[in-house]
């Protein structure tokens, strides 16, 4: 059986959704997007997702295709069609049909919006939070305004490509000499205790997930550290992890080749796993 998806206004099977050969996100990656968890079939850090894809649109000049709750609704309804018990709910949304130009259309251009789902069951009982990631270092050739969560993912694509092909899970990409972040994800280190991470701008995506794990890890009086940090630095940690929407926390075990403590995930990093998915299941809708 097919997948319903939402398309413009529609949910159709997924064989039936068709956008424009002429949309700015098929010609210009002029879109943005959102990816949402479900747990138990009901939605992870929902309003959070929300508030970034307004914040998303405004940085590029595009409206709000609809409310908060339209989209809730919409979320709700392709979980319940689908019957999502464990997965995801892509959404993204672009600037439009229009004759291919650079210039943008004119204001009044009908966005496209678009969203659907991954059945992806077991998603919190990854094998790999058991054992642990290894992530490659690569160069990071993206550009300027990670911030703004685009749908400009051909380079974080090819620096995954590249890492599997080195051995490893994953990529941190490097930036001036410091670590920015994973491809698809925030990066973290934990030395003596402490949790550093980069702190926010516009050289990293604001995950949401981020946000609450370190919200978590406060109110467990862990500590704290917001700031850049080199490969090496990391090399030398007592553990690693990263988040993201999908992974939520997933330890590093292994840099370039070289393993962090034993080898296997570190307390810090279980913990925070442990703490972030009772909390957000507590607080799904």
């Amino acid at each position: 059986m097919s997948r319903t998806v939402y398309v413009n206004g529609q949910f159709v099977p997924e064989e039936d959704a068709k956008i424009s050969v002429f949309d700015r996100g098929f010609l210009f990656a002029d879109a943005v997007y959102e990816v949402t968890s479900v747990l138990g079939g009901k939605l992870i850090d929902f309003d959070g997702h929300a508030a970034r894809l307004d914040r998303s649109l405004k940085e590029l000049g595009m409206g709000m295709p609809m409310s908060r709750d339209e989209l809730l609704e919409i979320h709700h309804r392709l979980v319940e069609a689908n019957g999502i018990e464990d997965g995801l709910v892509y959404l993204q949304v672009t600037r439009g049909a229009a004759d291919r130009d650079f210039a943008y259309p004119a204001e009044d251009t009908p966005q496209s919006v678009v969203l659907f789902t991954q059945s992806k069951p077991g998603l919190a009982n990854s094998p790999q939070a058991d054992q642990g990631i290894r992530v490659a270092s690569l160069p990071d050739l993206r550009w300027d305004r990670r911030d703004i969560k685009t749908v400009q993912l051909l380079y974080p694509s090819m620096a995954k490509m590249e890492a599997k092909a080195k051995g490893a899970d994953d990529a941190w990409m490097v930036e001036d000499g410091v670590v920015t972040e994973g491809t698809s994800n925030n990066a973290y280190i934990v030395k003596d205790g402490k949790i550093i991470t980069r702190q926010l701008g516009t050289e990293i995506l604001h995950g949401i997930t981020r946000a609450a794990v370190l919200r978590f890890a406060r109110e467990a009086q862990m500590k704290v550290e917001e700031r850049t940090f080199t490969i090496e630095e990391a090399q030398a940690a007592d553990e690693a992890f990263v988040t993201s929407a999908s992974a939520f926390v997933m330890p590093v075990v292994e840099i370039d080749g070289e393993k962090l403590g034993d080898g296997t995930p570190g307390p810090v990093a279980r913990r925070l796993r442990e703490i972030y998915l009772e909390e957000s299941r507590k607080a799904a809708i």
